[in-house]
């Protein structure tokens, strides 16, 4: 009877405990439904590099060094010493310790005060999350919030919390943020001593404040290290070495190193806790160190700014960026980023004018180009020093950064597909532009940053391919394979460029390169802006692609600033720095890409009359096959006078002779520079033949332009144009009115009158052209 009875009883107990159990979870859902718990914490944005060292630190929304200690960085000796210390059985209790309420709430009562507390550190957490005042009823909030916690999180994560938000005076929280700041390492790295020191101080921050009663505190974290060796939680030798090690707590400031880049990436993340770089510390100092001492050396020549940009060829990941080479100073705008601030490009852009004309056949290294005075439907190109060098070979013409040929070369290979080229390589600038830009883009009529030269410059080290630049880490390493690739010339065309750009005359080494074996061997190219406001220097290896962009952030002129003289130096500095030694791995030729002759007049494929011929690389079934024909057999009287066309050839009575075939800009080059050619003899006076085709080219007037005068002292006009080798004579027509006979390079001038103007020059052949302008006053 009476075991049936404590059966039943047993049984109904055990229903109502399951009951009440029950009604208590139903409950607690209900309020976690009603009162969900939501973490709002404001971190500390903090910028690592490659090698997870920290470059800049910002304060959180709420102005706090609050940076978040992430899962890896907390170690086994941290997470040890903060459980053992705040809370033994934290991975035992559900978020709050039953027995530990108990005992702390009998304590108070026997004793009438708070003599214990039976804070977990999940409670703590819960605490942190919502500072309130410390009455029951918020205890009992205390505690649901930390089942919410348990329920929502793992022990790692709520361990996590309590290391981001515990206080350790004034406006630091969080171990990562005390670590940095007073210790100068990441939690990762801390000493067992130093642990210990970080562990005590959140109970009393007052009096055991980091950086201030040093005595105390040190007094307070050997008491503790030795409660360590009591209960065994490390080593003996480790708890001997803590307690030998001096304390040196002392108030850091928070690391800005890479500023313009760190607030860069700061901008374009705002919302990040930490940002992983790609920046590599050791050469990121070695690099600003460089550029600091240099600035300091331009400033006698008023130059006060530059700006570096270092990227790994391989990974496209940037290594070092330097902004300005001071950025506090403010005298000079230290704080523009010059490596996004937008500029003229110089020269810079010529290597990939001229690749794109190796990639539509029209050119190779040896091609002859003509460096003579020259007009674009109105725009007249000149060189950087004023000069003309007639005859030229693209690789001369590339590594001389001569200017007439670029633009020649662009206007044969087609502005918009170079655009759409310096688009597709993320030239954002350009892309914005593109209704505006003119052949002037050659030379630095465009808005470029040294991000974006400096990842073209890269695409020819990556075999003609354009691949984004990294500035964060990803969890697998990028390669040709899985990065986005744009192919912006050929294999073929980019080895072409290297090879003609390590032909120019280094700085560092003007004349034995060869014999300098741990000097890296580098491509490199020059550009200076109109008005000498801008020099720049970009070079490049099978291993990085340095760009290097001097001036003055004003944009102020500098008679000194030029890209060879000034930027240049630098470059090789910067290069003998971070790869002397290397083993000098250069690019290999395409399998695809050929030698073969060409004849030195002209580049092309040589014929039976070219004495004097050269090697050169072509691209099979790309590059252009025409023979050469730099000159031409002429039928010429016996006396020389005079030559014959085919139609008023004679039978006999005449000689043949071979003659230089010029072009007619050649031509008028020569004759305007007093330059003595073997002239053509003029055609037989007596012939009655017109010819159809290579008539005068007017060059002056300009084809569709208007021109302003004054009507009350009107200008001259010139009139100018230029003829095949045989003209000796043209004859200039206005409004279908005669007007002069002049020798075909003579300049003529003359007075328009207002309205539209036909303009017409026959030579000595018959042969005609015409241009429509007009004539407005102003």
């Amino acid at each position: 009877m009476f075991t049936t009875v404590a059966s039943l009883l047993s049984r109904k107990i055990i229903k109502i405990s399951l009951g009440i159990i029950a009604g208590s979870f139903l409950l607690f859902l209900l309020l976690h439904l009603l009162f969900p718990l939501k973490l709002l914490v404001s971190y500390s944005q903090i910028i690592t590099a490659r090698d997870g060292s920290v470059l800049h630190g910002y304060l959180s929304h709420d102005d706090k060094w609050r940076m978040k200690t992430e899962l890896k960085e907390i170690i086994p000796q941290l997470s040890k010493t903060i459980i053992y210390k705040e809370d033994k059985y934290f991975y035992y209790h559900p978020g709050i310790n039953p027995v530990a309420i108990v005992r702390a709430g009998v304590n108070n009562i026997l004793k009438g005060k708070t003599t214990s507390g039976a804070s977990t550190i999940t409670m703590q957490v819960a605490r942190l999350l919502s500072p309130k005042k410390r009455t029951y009823a918020n205890k009992v909030v205390e505690i649901f919030r930390a089942l919410q916690l348990e329920w929502q999180f793992s022990k790692e994560e709520i361990l996590q919390l309590y290391l981001n938000l515990v206080p350790y005076g004034g406006n630091v929280e969080g171990v990562k943020s005390a670590s940095l700041l007073y210790f100068g390492r990441l939690p990762d790295q801390l000493s067992l001593a130093q642990i210990a020191t970080l562990s005590i101080v959140p109970n009393r921050p007052t009096s055991l404040g980091l950086g201030k009663n040093e005595i105390l505190l040190l007094q307070e974290r050997n008491k503790w290290l030795k409660r360590f060796e009591r209960d065994n939680l490390f080593p003996e030798k480790e708890i001997q070495d803590a307690l030998l090690e001096p304390l040196e707590a002392r108030r850091r400031p928070v690391p800005k190193v890479a500023p313009h880049f760190s607030y860069r990436l700061k901008s374009q993340f705002p919302k990040a806790d930490q940002l992983p770089t790609t920046l590599n510390p050791a050469m990121q100092q070695k690099v600003q160190q460089l550029a600091y001492n240099y600035s300091k050396r331009l400033q006698r020549y008023n130059i006060n700014n530059l700006a570096v940009l270092v990227l790994n060829n391989r990974t496209m990941e940037v290594e070092a960026y330097i902004g300005s080479p001071d950025y506090s100073d403010q005298a000079h705008a230290g704080q523009v980023d010059g490596v996004k601030a937008i500029r003229s490009p110089g020269s810079t852009l010529k290597p990939l004018i001229y690749a794109m004309g190796i990639d539509m056949g029209k050119i190779t290294p040896k091609t002859i180009l003509t460096d003579v005075p020259s007009s674009f439907a109105g725009y007249n190109p000149d060189n950087f020093d004023k000069k003309f060098n007639g005859r030229v070979s693209v690789e001369k013409a590339l590594s001389y950064s001569l200017n007439i040929p670029a633009v020649k070369v662009l206007h044969e290979t087609g502005l918009p597909i170079f655009i759409d080229k310096l688009k597709r390589a993320s030239f954002r600038q350009i892309d914005k532009d593109e209704n505006k830009l003119g052949l002037s883009v050659a030379l630095g009529g465009c808005g470029v940053t040294l991000e974006e030269l400096t990842g073209l410059f890269a695409s020819f080290a990556n075999n003609g391919y354009y691949r984004p630049l990294r500035y964060l880490t990803q969890p697998k390493p990028v390669t040709p394979d899985t990065a986005r690739q744009v192919r912006i010339v050929s294999p073929e065309a980019a080895f072409m460029i290297h090879e003609i750009l390590t032909q120019a005359s280094r700085p560092d080494l003007p004349n034995n390169y060869q014999n300098s074996y741990h000097v890296p061997k580098v491509a490199w190219k020059t550009g200076t802006s109109y008005g000498r406001r801008d020099a720049w220097s970009i070079g490049y290896n099978a291993t990085y692609t340095v760009g290097v962009w001097v001036g003055n952030a004003s944009g102020e002129g500098v008679r000194e600033l030029t890209g060879a003289d000034i930027a240049t130096p630098l470059l090789f500095t910067i290069f003998n720095t971070i790869d002397y030694n290397s083993t000098n791995q250069w690019f290999s030729a395409p399998k695809s890409l050929a030698f073969r002759l060409v004849c030195t007049e002209t580049g092309l494929a040589p014929d039976d009359f070219c004495k004097n011929q050269a090697a050169d690389y072509f691209i099979p079934l790309v590059s252009s096959t025409q023979k050469c024909t730099h000159e031409k057999e002429v039928a010429i009287s016996i006396n020389e006078s005079f030559s014959y066309c085919t139609t008023c050839q004679p039978a006999i009575g005449f000689k043949k002779k071979r003659y230089p075939n010029l072009t007619p800009d050649l031509i008028a080059y020569y004759d305007n520079s007093g330059i003595v050619y073997e002239k053509i003899p003029r055609h037989n006076p007596t012939c009655t033949r017109i010819f159809d085709s290579q008539a005068p080219l007017i060059v002056s007037p300009v084809q569709g332009q208007e021109y302003f005068i004054d009507s009350d002292s009107p200008p001259e006009l010139m009139l100018s144009c230029q003829a095949d080798n045989e003209v000796k004579q043209v004859y200039w027509f206005i409004n279908d009115q005669f007007y002069v006979t002049a020798n075909a390079a003579e300049k003529v001038f003359f007075k328009p009158a207002t309205g539209p103007l036909k303009i017409s020059c026959s030579d000595d052949k018959g042969r005609n052209s015409d241009v429509q302008v007009k004539v407005r006053a102003e």
